[in-house]
C-alpha cells in the first residue's frame, strides 16, 4: 500500500489543482463568457470523442493493467509491448475513423434536431479521437511502470491552464468561436505529445517487436482480457457520459451546456480517486499475480475508508456551500441545483467502495466486471428513457447516482461472497457522525452579506471540525501519516522563518 500512498498524494495534489482549474474555468469563465449552447457544443465534443476512443483502444488498456507484470523487465524493452500497444491502437483508430465517417450523416441528423451549433464540428472528432486514444494508452502503460502521477497533472494541471489560455485569447477578441473551438481542441490533444516526450527521455519507449515472447497462452490471454475490457471501458465511458448524451439529444444544446457545468460540482467528490485508481490497478494485479489476499484486502478496506473520508468532506463542503455556488453561476443554471447533489451522491457511494473495481478487474473473475457494467448501462439507459422526459436534468442526475449505486452494491457482494473480503468497521460510523455534526453547525451560521465571503467562512469552520476530529482520533492512518508528514515540514519551514 505504501507506493499507492505515496503516489496518490502526489496525485491527489494534482487533482485539487485540477479541481481549482476546473472551478475558475467551468464556474467563472465558461458561463459567463459563452452561451449554454457553446459551453454544451464544447462538452458534447469531448463526450462524443472520448466514447469512440474508448472503443478505439480495442481493449489493449485492460490487457496492460492486469497483463503487463508478465512483459516487465528490468532493460526497460519489456519484451515489446509498448509497440503491440501502440499497434492495438493504430488499428483501433483506423476502425474508429471507418466508422465515423459511415455513421456521420447519422450524427449530423441527431444534431440537425436541437443541436445545429453541433453539425460544423462533428469532423473535428477524428482529431480528438486519435489524441485521446493514444493519450489513454501511453498514460495506462506509464502508470504500468508504476508512475501514475505524470498522467494525472497532464490532464487535471497542464491541459486545464492551456485551456485558460485559449479563453483568455477569446475573451480578449483574439480569437472567434471557431477559432477558439481549434484552440480548445489543441489544448486536449497536446498531453498526448507531452507524454510521448516523457517516455521518450525516460528510455521507455521501445518500438522493437518482440515476437518470439508472444506464445499461444499469452496471445490468448491477451485477445480475452481485450475483448473484455472493451466492455468494461465503454461500458464505464457510457456510464459517465450517456446522461449529457441524451439531455442533448432529447432537450437541446442549451441544457447540455447547463447540465455539464453543474454535473463539473457534483463530479469533484470523486475526482481525487482518480490517482488512487491508477495506481491501485497496478498494484493489485501484482498482488493477483503472487495470489497475495492479504495485500488484496489491504488495498480495498484502506482505499474504501479514505476515499470515503475524503468523499464526505467534498460532498458535504459542496452542497454546505450551494446556494453560494448557485449565485456564482447564472440564473439559467439554477435548474442544474440538484443535478449537483445526485450526482455528488452518486461520487460518494462510489467513493466509499474503495478500489472494488481494481480488485474484479485485475482478478481471473474480470469478465464478470464487464457483464455488470453492461447491466448497468442497460439500467442507465432505461431510467434516462423514464426519468428524463419527467423530471428533466434532475431526472438525468438520479438515473446517475442510482447506476453508480446498484454496480458498486454489486461489486461489493461479489468480492464479499467470493473472497470474504469485508472492508467496513465502525471507523466509517465516526466519519458519518463527525461529517453530520460539522455540516449542521457550518449550516446554521446566519447567510453573510456576500456569497465569497459566506463560502470562506462556512467552509473554514466546517473543514476545522471535520478535518481535525479526523486527524485527532486517527479515523486513517494513512491520513495521518501523510497529514503528519506536511506538518512536520510546516514546522521546519516556520523555524527557518
Amino acid at each position: 500500500m505504501g507506493i499507492i500512498v505515496k503516489q496518490s498524494v502526489k496525485g491527489t495534489i494534482y487533482v485539487y489543482l485540477g479541481v481549482l482549474l476546473g472551478f475558475i474555468t467551468t464556474a467563472i469563465l465558461l458561463p459567463r463568457i459563452y452561451s449554454t449552447t457553446e459551453v454544451g457544443l464544447l462538452k458534447v465534443i469531448v463526450t462524443y470523442s472520448t466514447l469512440i476512443a474508448q472503443f478505439g483502444t480495442l481493449g489493449i488498456n485492460g490487457a496492460t493493467i492486469r497483463l503487463f507484470p508478465f512483459f516487465k523487465t528490468e532493460d526497460k524493452k519489456h519484451h515489446g509491448f509498448l509497440p503491440l500497444a501502440l499497434s492495438v491502437g493504430m488499428v483501433g483508430f483506423l476502425l474508429s475513423t471507418v466508422l465515423l465517417l459511415i455513421f456521420k450523416p447519422l450524427l449530423v441528423q441527431m444534431s440537425m434536431e436541437k443541436s445545429t451549433l453541433m453539425v460544423g464540428y462533428i469532423n473535428y472528432l477524428i482529431v480528438l479521437v486519435f489524441f485521446q486514444l493514444f493519450f489513454s494508452i501511453l498514460d495506462i502503460y506509464y502508470s504500468a511502470l508504476m508512475n501514475s502521477v505524470h498522467g494525472t497533472y497532464l490532464r487535471e494541471v497542464f491541459q486545464r491552464v492551456l485551456i485558460i489560455l485559449m479563453i483568455a485569447l477569446f475573451y480578449f477578441n483574439l480569437l472567434t468561436f471557431h477559432q477558439f473551438v481549434l484552440t480548445y481542441i489543441a489544448a486536449i490533444s497536446v498531453p498526448t505529445l507531452y507524454i510521448l516526450y516523457t517516455l521518450i527521455r525516460e528510455g521507455q519507449f521501445n518500438l522493437k517487436f518482440e515476437l518470439s515472447f508472444l506464445d499461444k497462452n499469452l496471445l490468448r490471454s491477451i485477445g480475452a482480457v481485450s475483448l473484455f475490457s472493451i466492455l468494461n471501458g465503454f461500458s464505464v465511458i457510457m456510464i459517465q457520459n450517456v446522461d449529457l448524451i441524451m439531455v442533448n439529444k432529447m432537450v437541446g444544446l442549451d441544457a447540455a451546456g447547463i447540465y455539464a457545468i453543474c454535473f463539473f460540482f457534483g463530479i469533484v467528490v470523486s475526482l481525487p480517486a482518480r490517482s488512487i485508481y491508477k495506481i491501485a490497478n497496478v498494484a493489485a494485479a501484482e498482488a493477483w499475480k503472487s495470489d497475495d489476499r492479504k495485500t488484496l484486502r489491504d488495498i480495498y478496506e484502506k482505499s474504501c475508508l479514505t476515499l470515503f473520508i475524503i468523499g464526505s468532506y467534498l460532498f458535504l463542503g459542496v452542497w454546505l456551500n450551494i446556494d453560494n455556488i448557485m449565485q456564482i453561476l447564472k440564473p439559467e443554471y439554477l435548474a442544474g441545483k440538484w443535478v449537483i447533489f445526485f450526482i455528488g451522491f452518486g461520487c460518494l457511494m462510489d467513493m466509499a467502495t474503495g478500489a472494488n473495481s481494481s480488485l474484479m478487474g485485475t482478478s481471473k473473475y474480470y469478465k464478470v466486471q464487464s457483464y455488470l457494467l453492461l447491466i448497468l448501462v442497460v439500467l442507465l439507459v432505461s431510467l434516462n428513457l423514464f426519468l428524463i422526459p419527467r423530471y428533466g436534468l434532475t431526472g438525468a442526475a438520479v438515473s446517475s447516482a442510482a447506476s453508480l449505486g446498484v454496480l458498486n452494491l454489486l461489486r461489493y457482494l461479489f468480492l464479499y461472497f467470493k473472497y470474504d473480503f469485508q472492508p467496513y468497521n465502525r471507523r466509517f460510523i465516526y466519519v458519518i457522525l463527525i461529517g453530520t455534526v460539522a455540516y449542521l453547525i457550518a449550516f446554521s451560521i446566519p447567510v453573510k452579506f456576500h456569497y465569497i465571503f459566506d463560502i470562506l467562512l462556512r467552509s473554514t469552520i466546517f473543514s476545522l471540525l471535520y478535518l481535525i476530529p479526523i486527524y485527532i482520533f486517527k479515523i486513517s492512518d494513512d491520513l495521518n501519516k501523510n497529514a503528519d508528514i506536511y506538518l512536520k515540514k510546516l514546522r521546519i519551514i516556520g523555524k527557518k522563518v
